[in-house]
């Protein structure tokens, strides 16, 4: 490729000349301008600003593989929606902080036809993205009971959720499920909940960064030892129905995304419109309570707020205090998106197909040079394809990795952010590579395979 052939050299700590397709100099010596103690070290957003002033520099292109961002334009469906709500004259009022009466229905009906599980629309409450659903989580449930102060991390995981953790005051722990799928699950999960300090349980499924997927019976697992140990699981699902394996897509039928709301009675579930619809710019999700955890008495709850009932705490104390509401035009927007998914008029797994078919295409090439798949199975079933997976290269942790990818115009973020115990590991993000990206990627990464193989 041009890019590769208009190379410069980058010197070795052995004093052997190699070559490169971003120029080495202004690599190093943006690094140095960066502050960053370690690049692999850095946030989401610290590599993303880093490659931007790399990419300025030296008008070279990126394969970007950093940020979980969708690749896909917005539904109309959702824009229009959005646009006849705003013409209406809702941005003059203030939303009602438990939600529009026909996003709470669409919610509902959402949960019943793609999970099979019985929600009252009452405990269904928009947030503005799941990340924000998280944090109004955390909050009311590490105060619901005095003597359970700490969040459980099934990793790897999102790392912004151990940042609101932590800064929210809360003690958090964790688990790298890596080598504990299956029924090994449940030795390891039962230690850390028999402790008695934990209250609540948090996992993403698909999973990100991993893309690993847990299955019937480990959630059944989840859900009988949540129940023992007075627990709350919460299920992150920003990639909903996105384990492309199975066909997930037809409202009201089998099969149904495996869910822990299956095996428990206290839960709660974050859907957010970021990925399946690719409203991301709107900040867009919600909360799903179980019915009887919404009408759940934590006495606990009046050292903070004015009510002892969970899901009253939840809508007017956490999220109310969070946020007054969300984006009242952007409920509207995600009620129609809803609505038409429910109603069998919008396939949104069709739509985002294409996350798939792009990752076994970069699977394939990474592979072929050199690389491998870190987390490679579901209790041994080969994992699916989709909007992450995660890769290694022999002789590199993965924060050494990331940086010597920055040479060759490729990024993406190391493991250790995401509380796994695979250090050489790293996380690449299929959203933003573009098909016609593809010839570029396959070779730059036979030249890193070439400069750097044993």
């Amino acid at each position: 490729m041009k890019d590769v052939l208009e190379n410069t050299l980058l010197q070795t700590s052995s004093d052997i000349r190699i070559n490169t397709p971003i120029d080495f100099n202004i690599v190093k010596q943006k690094i140095e301008e960066s502050k960053l103690p370690s690049v692999g070290k850095a946030s989401i957003r610290e590599v993303r600003s880093l490659i931007n002033s790399i990419e300025k520099a030296s008008g070279k292109k990126f394969i970007r593989m950093e940020m979980g961002v969708p690749g896909l334009p917005a539904s109309e469906i959702g824009v229009n929606a959005e646009i006849e709500a705003l013409k209406k004259g809702v941005a003059n009022a203030y939303p009602e902080i438990e939600g529009i009466t026909e996003l709470k229905r669409e919610i509902s009906r959402f949960i019943k036809l793609f999970l099979d599980v019985d929600v009252q629309e009452k405990s269904c409450i928009p947030c503005t993205g799941s990340t924000s659903g998280s944090f109004v989580t955390f909050l009311t449930l590490a105060r619901a009971d005095k003597n359970k102060d700490t969040v459980l991390f099934l990793d790897p995981g999102f790392p912004v959720h151990k940042m609101q953790t932590k800064v929210l005051g809360i003690n958090q722990t964790n688990i790298d499920v890596y080598k504990f799928r299956g029924e090994k699950l449940r030795e390891v999960l039962e230690e850390k909940l028999k402790a008695g300090n934990i209250s609540c349980l948090l996992y993403s499924n698909p999973n990100n960064p991993s893309w690993i997927c847990f299955t019937d019976k480990e959630l059944r697992i989840i859900g009988e030892l949540c129940t023992k140990y007075d627990v709350i699981p919460i299920e992150d699902l920003a990639y909903f129905n996105m384990d492309f394996r199975k066909d997930y897509s037809k409202p009201g039928k089998d099969p149904h995304q495996p869910s822990v709301a299956k095996y428990c009675d206290n839960y709660m579930i974050l859907v957010s419109g970021s990925k399946i619809f690719s409203y991301a710019g709107q900040r867009i999700g919600c909360i799903i309570i179980s019915d009887k955890l919404f009408n759940r008495e934590y006495p606990d709850l009046l050292r903070f707020f004015s009510s002892a009932t969970f899901g009253h705490t939840m809508i007017y104390g956490a999220a109310y205090a969070v946020s007054a509401g969300v984006t009242h035009s952007t409920q509207y927007a995600f009620a129609a998106l809803l609505k038409a998914v429910n109603d069998g008029e919008l396939d949104f797994v069709k739509e985002v197909k294409i996350y798939g078919e792009r990752a076994k295409k970069m699977k394939k090439m990474f592979l072929n040079s050199g690389f491998r798949i870190v987390y490679d199975h579901d209790d041994g079933e080969p994992i699916a394809d989709g909007f992450y997976f995660t890769v290694a290269y022999d002789g590199y942790s993965g924060e050494d990795l990331i940086e010597q990818l920055l040479y060759y115009g490729i990024s993406a973020i190391s493991l250790s952010n995401t509380g796994s115990l695979r250090k050489e590991g790293i996380r690449a993000c299929v959203s933003l590579v573009h098909d016609s990206q593809l010839p570029e990627l396959e070779e730059r990464l036979k030249l890193f395979h070439e400069n750097h193989k044993q």
